[in-house]
């Protein structure tokens, strides 16, 4: 019968192991020697954070959600219907979708929404102030533009006459950059939702929430009016052409009415006397006819710019107090003495370790 063979560690394994708890232990002895400048350099360390957090300013996020419903632009009814308002030379088609809700989401990136938004004027403090004007002095720019005579007399109200037209143009294009890189976000959380999020960060919180909010009412407003801009024109036309039938109608039961008493009493044997009668009242029963028409395709018109014009139902809207967006100054300095410790750590044990590659070589 075969024994089973016990297998035991080797001497070798046996001093390997010895010789990594020695060397964690001599490790450690020699980290602590260094204990103090450890202590120094992680105390600097917590105090460099603490300066950090403190001379951080504060930034203010401004929040705008709102769900948008595009218009039901394949109606069965319009689609059945829609070739009676053709009889009166309108089109009745529906839009194709010129924005969709990733295209809004780019045009409140677009240079010409931010520009508008910058030079709108809302009442900040009691005092009508145009967005721009808040921005340049949150940010001391205007403080900087005193040496330079040009953009320090530079004024971007529009009512005021503006002598560089191409300078003012250009600081507007690199401060709308600005904002659109560094202080707004424009995106959707949920793709199966259609709700889209505006969020403005800044550190200065009455601009974060006066540049939210009217941008938010620029481009939606610029949105309704761009979808239902088709079905509006249709509509005015159908509506003038309405008033104009209907006032032609009414002229002509008058003149019929007025024929009918200028002959009162019309003799059977002279039927020429009956022609102006017999003309005013088909002019009237024609009209009648086409004014009914138009009524109609009116009808359709109003309904056709009910579905065209989407839904923006806003969710949450900024209010103050604003979220606050700070370093903690307790989280500040446990980093910077983490990192600092850390470091100086890792120094010390490169040097050992170097030190005693340099003396095995010599060995």
């Amino acid at each position: 019968m075969v024994e089973p063979i016990e297998i035991q560690d080797s001497p070798k394994d046996e001093l390997s192991i010895k010789e990594l708890v020695i060397g964690i232990h001599k490790w450690i002895e020699f980290i602590l020697t260094k204990w103090i400048i450890i202590l120094i350099i992680g105390l600097t360390g917590g105090l460099l954070g603490f300066f950090y957090a403190n001379s951080k300013r504060i930034i203010y996020t401004a929040e705008t959600t709102f769900v948008l419903e595009e218009g039901n632009n394949k109606s069965g009814v319009l689609g059945q219907l829609g070739g009676i308002a053709g009889l009166a030379g309108i089109n009745m088609a529906q839009g194709g979708g010129i924005f969709q809700q990733e295209n809004i989401i780019e045009l409140y990136k677009s240079r010409s929404m931010i520009v508008r938004t910058l030079l709108s004027e809302v009442v900040i403090d009691g005092k009508n102030e145009l967005l721009i004007e808040r921005y340049l002095d949150f940010n001391g720019i205007r403080s900087s533009w005193k040496d330079d005579p040009k953009l320090a007399n530079l004024k971007f109200d529009l009512k005021s006459e503006s002598h560089n037209l191409r300078l003012r143009d250009s600081v507007l294009g690199d401060i709308a950059k600005t904002i659109n890189s560094s202080y707004l976000t424009v995106n959707n959380p949920d793709r199966k939702l259609n709700i889209i999020k505006v969020e403005v960060k800044s550190h200065d919180e009455i601009f974060a929430k006066a540049f939210n909010d009217q941008i938010v009412s620029n481009v939606n407003d610029f949105y309704v009016q761009t979808k239902t801009k088709k079905a509006l024109e249709n509509l005015s036309v159908l509506q003038f052409q309405t008033d104009s039938i209907r006032n032609i109608l009414n002229g002509a039961i008058y003149a019929t009415a007025e024929v009918s008493d200028a002959t009162p009493n019309l003799n059977p044997a002279r039927q020429i006397l009956r022609a102006p009668a017999e003309r005013s009242r088909f002019n009237a029963e024609a009209n009648k006819v086409i004014l009914s028409q138009l009524l109609q395709n009116l009808e359709l018109a109003k309904l056709s710019l009910r579905q065209e014009t989407p839904l923006i139902q806003v969710i949450n809207y900024p209010v103050y107090p604003l979220e606050k967006d700070r370093l903690s100054k307790v989280k500040a300095i446990v980093i910077g003495v983490f990192l600092f410790v850390g470091i100086t750590v890792l120094f010390f044990s490169t040097g050992l370790i170097l030190n005693r590659i340099i003396s095995s070589d010599r060995i």
